[in-house]
């Protein structure tokens, strides 16, 4: 076998802004609407925010996993 030569890996910036949108930009998204619709009708509002938060939650789980 011959010599191993180790790979190079480049810039990864746009990798980590990608995982960073994905693990915050719906959730912030849900609570810009809860936030919006609030006035007209806390129900709904309501549920945006648990749909924010169990997003926030779960992308953080997986999302955190895979860049550690």
């Amino acid at each position: 076998m011959g010599k191993l030569i180790p790979l190079e890996v480049g810039n990864l910036d746009g990798i980590v802004v990608l995982i960073v949108l994905v693990m915050f930009g719906p959730a912030l998204l849900f609570l810009i609407i809860g936030l919006v619709i609030r006035k007209k009708n806390s129900k709904a509002a309501k549920v945006f925010y648990i749909i924010a938060g169990v997003y926030l939650l779960v992308s953080l789980g997986i999302c955190g996993s895979l860049i550690s």
